[in-house]
């Protein structure tokens, strides 16, 4: 039987209709169940940059916050800078707040990097790029890359330098020296101590160093949230304890703050001597005391180039592109975390001048 011309239409127009709805259903938006919402690449250049840091006590926290907030703003960004006060609570509520704030990017320097996973998976879902500064973020797949100085690369940095201050200072060995390592919440530091323990410890093994204590674990020798008035009782307690009848000859210390604080306990013990110790941040005190003989070193790990860095990352970001591979990955408990490491520096009053050509303040505080 032949259709009728008008029910052939009939059918056309409906199978038209079918079509159309079709194609509606097939470009359906993020309300319709079975869809998922992908965040579009790229942001506008004036958005906001949230910044979370752990604190501002020590040289390079304050120099880091000064410089992301002028240069993120010279970028014309709009940036949010903010500090923790070294509490995990405010951390997470400053980045809650970061959030609310429509930052598109929120670099975090965390003050204990095993604690924020929750907050940063909820940014990560309002499709916000995280950031890591200067330590690893930790038991999150919350996390585009991590800028820093390579944390183990630094230890070892500050192993060599303890042992050529001890040689410089002391003369031939055996070297009588303690151990001293940053805050376990910071996942920089066992790294340090790793790195340290590279270099140092077939000297212990071949009797060239030779730790009184005993107190040769990350664990011994950890100092809590990096706190020099800690660090100095435990100096205190050391040199009560093993020291009362043998000379020390030096410390492995951290920091620069860490090792002021050594150096200070050993000088009221009333050992007046030379006393080499490692360092870190190139503090302008502590670059005062190398310039002066009191301590023999530190490491560089200069802000204005991981701020730098990260500035770099953040205008990638804001163009749309992926990141480009890294120097490298670490496994930070759930990811392979994508590494940005800048190579730090050990400075002793041989090449100061040379590190700091750059660096007014620091370079007038070597007595160049």
């Amino acid at each position: 039987m032949k259709l009728t011309k008008k029910l052939a239409a009939l059918l056309l127009a409906a199978a038209a209709g079918l079509l159309g709805l079709s194609a509606c259903t097939d470009d359906s938006g993020p309300d319709t169940p079975g869809t998922t919402t992908q965040p579009e690449k790229g942001f506008a250049a004036d958005s906001v940059i949230g910044v979370s840091l752990p604190w501002l006590g020590t040289t390079n926290w304050a120099e880091a916050s000064k410089l992301l907030d002028s240069e993120l703003a010279a970028a014309g960004f709009k940036p949010t800078v903010l500090q923790a006060d070294q509490k995990i609570e405010v951390q997470q509520q400053q980045i809650e707040s970061l959030i609310e704030a429509g930052a598109k990017v929120i670099v975090v320097g965390p003050e204990d990097g095993k604690s924020l996973g929750t907050v940063l998976e909820k940014a990560k879902a309002e499709g916000i790029f995280i950031l890591g500064y200067d330590r690893l973020l930790e038991n999150t797949n919350a996390v585009d890359g991590v800028v820093q100085y390579g944390s183990v690369d630094t230890g070892r940095e500050q192993a060599k330098a303890l042992l050529a201050g001890l040689a410089a200072w002391k003369g031939d060995g055996p070297y009588n020296i303690e151990l001293f390592g940053g805050g376990p919440a910071d996942p920089n530091a066992p790294n340090f101590f790793k790195g340290a323990m590279e270099i140092l410890q077939p000297k212990i093994d071949d009797g060239t160093l030779v730790v009184v204590s005993g107190q040769t674990t990350f664990q011994d020798c950890a100092t809590e949230a990096w706190s020099a008035d800690k660090a100095q009782e435990r100096m205190d307690s050391l040199l009560a304890t093993f020291y009362s009848d043998k000379d020390i000859d030096g410390a492995l210390s951290p920091n620069d703050s860490i090792a002021r604080a050594i150096i200070t306990a050993v000088q009221n013990s009333g050992n007046t001597d030379p006393f080499p110790t490692s360092g870190l941040d190139s503090d302008v005190l502590s670059i005062e005391w190398i310039a002066a003989g009191t301590q023999y070193s530190t490491v560089d790990k200069p802000a204005k180039d991981l701020v730098a860095k990260t500035l770099e990352l953040i205008k990638i970001l804001q163009s749309g592109k992926d990141l480009p591979a890294g120097t490298g990955t670490a496994k930070n408990g759930v990811i392979d975390v994508q590494l940005f490491e800048l190579p730090p520096v050990a400075v002793t009053k041989d090449n100061a001048c040379t590190v700091f050509a750059n660096d007014a303040e620091r370079f007038a505080a070597a007595q160049c």
